[in-house]
């Protein structure tokens, strides 16, 4: 019996693309879960390697690669147990089969391992990228629209509001907390947050 292994990442993606070379012969398994739970965790992939395991499937088709994981590591261990029980896995994208007559295909599992590295580098970089995004869109939204701790007020209101204090404090002799104080009628607390916000920006 042939077999089609098809994955998506969430309940709510269409599988209809992995689904159009499939052939009426094959037997389907759809796993609705992320790519980076390993392939004998997944519910539909652990009933697929039982039947293969059994004798019942000898021939398994994917989409592409990365359906059977995203860590090189678990590609090649997941398409190692499977060669070891002579089951053929085939890859549409690319158009190779891991076993020819019986034996492995080397090209085949060269190049496979070539693309799982590529796209386990790809994500990695995509994460760090995102990482960094994440880290400068929260910089910046502390920076220039983030409320000062105890108010309700952004960086640059607060800097509006004290201006006089901020003009003292950028002085070169600067007069002490309290007298920045009385010269602007505040507190020396509001002059300490003045002075903390402006070099937060």
């Amino acid at each position: 019996m042939k077999a089609r292994y098809i994955r998506t990442s969430s309940l709510h993606q269409n599988e209809a693309r992995q689904l159009i070379r499939q052939h009426k012969d094959e037997q389907v398994f759809i796993d609705k879960i992320s790519g980076a739970i390993p392939f004998d965790k997944r519910p539909q992939a652990k009933l697929l390697l039982d039947s293969a395991s059994k004798g019942e499937i000898k021939y398994i088709s994917v989409s592409s690669i990365d359906r059977l994981g995203r860590s090189t590591i678990d590609v090649l261990q997941t398409l190692e147990a499977l060669t070891k029980i002579n089951v053929v896995v085939k890859v549409d994208n690319l158009g190779l089969e891991s076993m020819i007559a019986g034996k492995e295909n080397p090209t085949f599992k060269l190049i496979v391992s070539v693309l799982a590295n590529i796209s386990e580098m790809e994500r990695v970089t995509l994460r760090e990228r995102q990482l960094e995004g994440i880290a400068l869109a929260k910089l910046q939204k502390g920076i220039y629209n983030g409320r000062v701790k105890g108010t309700t007020e952004t960086k640059e209101q607060v800097l509006q509001k004290y201006s006089k204090v901020v003009f003292y404090l950028k002085r070169d002799i600067k007069p002490t907390f309290i007298e920045i104080a009385k010269l602007c009628d505040c507190s020396k607390n509001t002059v300490q947050k003045v002075k903390k916000v402006m070099e937060a920006a």
